[in-house]
């Protein structure tokens, strides 16, 4: 593995955790004040959208780095839809 694809599997795996500790929270305490309904709903979408860009580029790193992201993403997203 050359620099430049550690770099990008690197940061690939740091912002797609960077949602676990919101997950596991909101998860815990059922507590969603804080979190935006639009901000994630954008993002969430935003997402999908890497997700389809990698598939049309043919790079599963983008791809799978998305998917976890979208489902911790729609998983904060439903939490906030259901305990309004």
């Amino acid at each position: 593995m050359n620099t430049t694809d550690f770099i990008g599997y690197f940061s690939a795996f740091l912002t797609t955790f960077a949602f676990v500790p919101q997950v596991l929270h909101s998860l815990k305490t059922r507590d969603l004040s804080g979190v935006s309904l639009p901000m994630y709903s954008i993002f969430s979408a935003g997402v999908l959208g890497w997700i389809v860009y990698g598939i049309k580029i043919a790079s599963w790193p983008v791809v799978a780095a998305n998917v976890v992201t979208l489902v911790l993403a729609c998983t904060v997203l439903w939490l906030k839809l259901r305990h309004r």
